[in-house]
């Protein structure tokens, strides 16, 4: 039977790749097939889903489309499974690969599945809760009795959804992005929001106002960023050793995000580096390291062999926040992760060796790049420099400051607090018994 299913998977692989294929040479084509797979997979949830009553005490957590355990999905359920008030409540972990994540199930009353999806339906049909900072699956729509909270992954720099108004990426054209959005906006009960300013952002790109959907906004901060907030200094100590990190040597945080048209089919979304690390090594090597993390979307296929003890991969590490705890600067482009990093108020530096592309005509921007709170660098020769001038003449300066209150004005460190109120209405009274299990190799 093993067999069979293996000889059907590879069957089906390029079978698979060949529609994809076809389908980005055309169009109408693509839009038929996804509704057809729509059809048929709501067809098949519809029938999980039958007789099924949700309990309203379950919550099914999910990050990064079960990539990863961190993001708001993690700070919410560490900060439920500490307190007494939630020890009757029943929490699901969907992972792509569970046996990575098996270590959760020492925590009070939880469970990890795999996020297959005669798993993971089922699971979602019983729960009266889903948390979440990705796309539910298009076919997948909660019922009248469940609440789907939207936690979004960050702040946004780039344009999303409506606001788009030159860009298609390669898997979707933008009349196809609005209809994901569109989709998502009639399903979640609230999305998350950090800041006045990204609640306008989501509000537009979700077209929300329009739709008379603004009440679904909630606007308290990240709860992943209370660990940022109430951090120790053993904290970093720890997360510095289970990385290997030598003593003595600063560290660059690398954190770039993915190109929308950069794609390879039956791959994923791809990432053209543009930096020559070994060069980077040869400047810098006797005072820093470099913590490379790809983001989520992209298929990682870089080798860093060649650069051992200069380098560090942490594009598999599940919550990247500890990540930002052990940087002495922070190196990016596009990616939101500087908003975040920003609460921290340490230096950062942005890499955008392809800025005039990038903002004409891959995605935009919401803001003027002049508002950012580092150097901005287009030639990578330009980066020891750059590097060594924004550690050792960092200021937290005015310009640092309007960014701060701008976009970090809530993050107080009592973000899960304002969330598990409002979201499960129960006030929590009780002191924490613990602080959950901070890396996985603990367990």
């Amino acid at each position: 039977m093993a067999e069979s299913r293996s000889f059907t998977g590879r069957l089906k692989r390029p079978v698979k790749r060949a529609i994809l294929l076809f389908g980005m040479k055309h169009p109408g084509f693509r839009k038929l097939w996804k509704r057809l797979l729509y059809r048929k997979r709501r067809l098949y949830y519809r029938y999980r889903c039958a007789g099924v009553r949700p309990d309203k005490k379950t919550v099914v957590f999910n990050s990064f489309n079960g990539k990863t355990y961190g993001c708001s999905p993690r700070a919410v359920y560490e900060y439920m499974i500490s307190h007494s008030e939630f020890d009757g409540w029943k929490f699901i972990w969907a992972f792509k690969d569970p046996e990575k994540h098996r270590f959760l199930e020492k925590n009070p009353n939880t469970t990890v599945i795999s996020q297959q999806a005669k798993v993971y339906e089922r699971y979602l049909a019983g729960a009266g809760y889903w948390i979440t900072n990705y796309r539910m699956p298009d076919h997948v729509w909660p019922g009248k009795d469940q609440v789907y909270i939207q936690c979004w992954h960050g702040t946004p720099l780039k344009r999303l959804g409506y606001d788009l108004q030159t860009s298609e990426n390669a898997v979707d054209s933008i009349s196809e992005i609005r209809r994901k959005y569109d989709m998502d906006a009639e399903k979640f009960t609230r999305i998350l929001s950090p800041s006045r300013f990204a609640s306008e952002k989501f509000s537009s790109a979700w077209n929300l106002k329009a739709r008379g959907m603004e009440d679904k906004l909630l606007e308290i901060g990240y709860p992943r960023n209370d660990f940022l907030v109430n951090h120790t200094e053993e904290d970093v100590r720890q997360i510095r050793r289970h990385l290997g990190i030598p003593e003595g040597k600063k560290v660059i945080l690398y954190a770039p995000t993915w190109r929308d048209n950069q794609h390879e089919t039956g791959v994923g979304f791809t990432y053209s580096l543009n930096l020559d690390f070994g060069k980077l090594w040869q400047a810098l090597g006797e005072e820093y390291v470099v913590v490379f993390r790809v983001h989520y979307l992209v298929a990682s296929t870089f080798s860093f062999r060649d650069y051992e003890g200069f380098i560090y991969n942490a594009s598999d590490y599940d919550d990247i926040n500890h990540l930002y705890l052990i940087a002495d600067l922070l190196i990016t482009d596009y990616s939101s992760v500087f908003f975040d990093y920003a609460i921290l108020k340490k230096p950062m530096l942005f890499y955008m060796y392809d800025l005039e592309d990038y903002k004409d005509s891959i995605r935009g921007f919401y803001f003027g790049i002049d508002r950012l709170p580092g150097r901005i660098v287009t030639r990578q020769e330009e980066l020891p420099d750059a590097i060594r001038d924004s550690v050792e003449h960092f200021s937290y300066d005015e310009k640092y400051r309007s960014f701060s209150d701008t976009f970090c004005h809530l993050e107080d460190g009592r973000a899960s607090a304002r969330f598990v109120e409002q979201v499960f209405q129960v006030k929590v009274t009780s002191r924490p018994r613990r602080r959950p299990l901070l890396l996985a190799d603990e367990s």
